[in-house]
């Protein structure tokens, strides 16, 4: 894999077209480049150095989905008005407000201006530009119609954060619910527990089981708190290992979320969705079929799918119908499957996987913000029933004390 070039910041001091002194800041990844650009734009160079990096400056900001997303759809914009590439890629670059974000699209600028093609310059970056993002564009400067297969895949990438967003909001209120009552929890046992157990051995007697029960886990967590948050942060970090490095730990924890009630309806709606999407953009822009279904495999996002996908295009490849490959894995509803029927028969594969997409995007939007509703309630009780067990756990031996009075 080639390595990435950097780009850095650069001052730079020079004279324009009407003589007169100008100064300002430039990206690039030499000063060569730097001097090469602003000759471009009119201005000939008379000091150019790198920008020192402040000891106390704020960190470059991560380079997100939705920044990738927005380049797409300016790029497109900026194609579909009749501006050069390089062009738009200055405007664009110029203008992000991320500077990580700016410094790899003034990367790719530079790359294509060296004699490399979009895809080439792009496919420099995978952690940004997928396999089928690249596919897509150097399918477009194959045809011809970079322009438009740059607003297929603005389109798409919009798509496709829109639904992860939807999943993650899904997601969200689950964890918050186990993460809020196991703090909650551990603080009522570790430093209000303690108080009451004092009280409670001046009385002397025998305690309710419940009591118990609670003050022998308040000591627990006491002399072991260390522990128990050393071995929870340890088993989410294992975790998030496994996830990146084991295929087969990745399979059992989708297939385990797919059979999750609710959770597990929204998960499979999106990765449909998602599928029918990244299918339907690949079929428009003229991908051929088994080629297009590898990368839809990748895109899946549920390794489930992605298996499942993978063996449906081997069966492409000798010939088979896809709408009968789909049926025989059982994952994918009746409804998608008589659709892509419909549309092997008509010729109009695309739009009928977009008109899938539309449906089963709209599916879990509306899934969403139902489980939002139901979980607002159902924190509240899970909360209740932890605190207020803890409670009545530390006030029965009062009521007790009061029944025998």
């Amino acid at each position: 894999m080639a390595k990435q070039a950097t780009a850095d910041l650069y001052i730079w001091e020079g004279m324009n077209k009407q003589g007169k002194r100008t100064k300002g800041e430039l990206s690039g990844s030499t000063i060569a480049l730097v001097k090469a650009d602003l000759r471009r734009q009119g201005i000939t160079p008379l000091k150019v150095k790198k920008k020192p990096k402040s000891l106390f400056g704020a960190k470059k900001k991560k380079i997100t989905a939705s920044d990738i997303s927005v380049f797409s759809r300016q790029l497109a914009t900026m194609m579909s008005a009749g501006v050069p590439l390089v062009q738009a890629f200055e405007i664009v670059g110029r203008g992000h407000e991320n500077p990580s974000m700016q410094d790899l699209i003034m990367d790719v600028k530079n790359t294509v201006e060296g004699g490399s093609s979009l895809a080439e310059a792009l496919a420099k970056h995978p952690f940004y530009f997928d396999d089928l993002y690249c596919s897509l564009v150097h399918a477009g400067e194959q045809a011809g119609i970079l322009e438009t297969l740059l607003d297929k895949i603005a389109t798409y990438k919009e798509k496709v954060e829109a639904i992860k967003g939807k999943i993650k909001k899904a997601l969200f209120y689950p964890a918050a619910i186990v993460v809020v009552s196991f703090i909650i929890t551990a603080i009522l046992l570790i430093f209000v527990i303690p108080q009451f157990e004092a009280m409670f051995t001046s009385f002397g007697g025998d305690l309710p089981a419940l009591t118990k029960f609670v003050v022998e886990l308040s000591k627990v967590f006491q002399e072991w708190w260390w522990a128990i948050f050393g071995a929870l942060g340890g088993a989410v970090y294992v975790m998030v290992q496994l996830k990146k490095r084991s295929k087969k730990f990745n399979e059992i924890i989708d297939r385990a979320i797919l059979k999750l009630p609710i959770i597990g309806d929204i998960i499979t709606k999106a990765t449909i969705a998602r599928f029918a999407r990244t299918l339907s953009t690949m079929f428009a822009a003229g991908m051929p079929l088994v080629e297009a279904m590898e990368t839809v495999a990748n895109a899946s996002g549920n390794y489930v799918y992605t298996k499942a996908i993978l063996g449906m295009k081997d069966e492409v490849a000798t010939g088979q119908m896809i709408n009968v490959c789909m049926k025989e894995t059982g994952l994918f509803p009746n409804m998608v499957v008589q659709m892509l029927a419909i549309g092997e028969e008509t010729g109009s594969v695309d739009s009928m996987l977009a008109k899938v997409a539309d449906f089963y995007e709209e599916e879990v939007d509306n899934m969403v913000d139902g489980l939002s509703s139901l979980l607002e309630p159902l924190i509240m009780a899970v909360l209740g029933v932890l605190i207020g067990g803890l409670v009545i756990a530390m006030y029965l031996p009062i009521f007790k004390m009061g029944a025998v009075v």
